[in-house]
């Protein structure tokens, strides 16, 4: 999908952030806001150490696992 000049095509990008979820689908440890992680485009999420585990392949969808943007946690 192109982007134009003025901004994002119609659902592109619909302003709703990632879900940040708290634990790793694979092993059940803890991943806070700020931990790295590996997410697939359906917001699976795993811990490093599981990635590595299963290639960089979601287990559940069979997409590609990138590294998940960090956010600082609320104070």
């Amino acid at each position: 999908m192109r982007r134009s000049a003025r901004g994002p095509e119609k659902g592109y990008n619909s302003g709703v952030p990632l879900e940040m979820r708290p634990s790793c689908e694979r092993c059940n440890g803890p991943l806070g806001h700020d931990a790295a992680a590996f997410i697939c485009s359906y917001e699976c999420t795993f811990c490093p150490g599981c990635a590595g585990g299963v290639n960089g392949i979601c287990p559940n969808c069979g997409g590609e696992l990138v590294k998940r943007p960090r956010r600082q946690a609320a104070n």
